[in-house]
């Protein structure tokens, strides 16, 4: 008797810890797709560019959204957090805004299978996209075009900052979105330039 009074308190105590713990599940978002009409270029387009899965910092590498506090600390948020890897949100939204963006170039995610001499390659690293104690929305670091062949062909780093409309993560979220077409942006004119 005195052991199954026993149990009893366990699985009380249990069941309390656990009520007391559970919250609502976090909020979850996806980046939002690219501001232009997407427009890929078929099998026949006049150039290939294939993308790198990205670089990204340790710090943005988790699940939730890293908010900037002051000009030193950082923190992730538990209770708005990414749907997926941000590593994945990066490569699939680039790709997708360099598709609408460069109508004569088929671009594709660099999977090793496509080993083509005249095809440009994408690299790029993400060391800040998060959310600002200014209102702003941060999205930097740098990225590399390359020859097939290897040849360095146009290098820069990018910092792109956006306010947001209004209070909250989804604000947030829809203005990083803003940063990462920016960023499109300026990878696309480089892309336009090489004949």
């Amino acid at each position: 008797m005195h052991h199954t009074r026993w149990i009893l308190a366990l699985v009380a105590m249990l069941w309390l810890a656990g009520c007391a713990s559970s919250g609502p599940p976090p909020q979850r978002y996806t980046l939002p797709g690219s501001s232009s009409a997407m427009t890929g270029a078929g099998a026949d387009a006049a150039r290939l560019l294939l993308i790198r899965s990205p670089r990204i910092a340790h710090y943005l590498d988790v699940d939730g959204i890293v908010y900037q506090l002051d000009d030193i600390t950082l923190t992730a948020a538990r209770e708005h957090q990414w749907a997926e890897p941000l590593g994945r949100q990066l490569e699939r939204g680039l790709r997708a805004r360099l598709t609408a963006r460069l109508p004569n170039t088929r671009v594709m995610i660099d999977d090793g299978s496509l080993e083509d001499e005249e095809a440009l390659g994408l690299r790029f690293e993400v060391d800040r996209f998060q959310g600002r104690h200014d209102g702003l929305a941060v999205a930097g670091g740098q990225w590399q075009l390359r020859h097939g062949d290897g040849r360095l062909l146009a290098m820069a780093g990018f910092l792109a900052e956006t306010e947001l409309d209004a209070d909250g993560y989804p604000a947030l979220v829809r203005a990083l979105g803003r940063s990462w077409d920016e960023v499109a942006d300026a990878i696309a004119q480089a892309v336009r330039r090489q004949r």
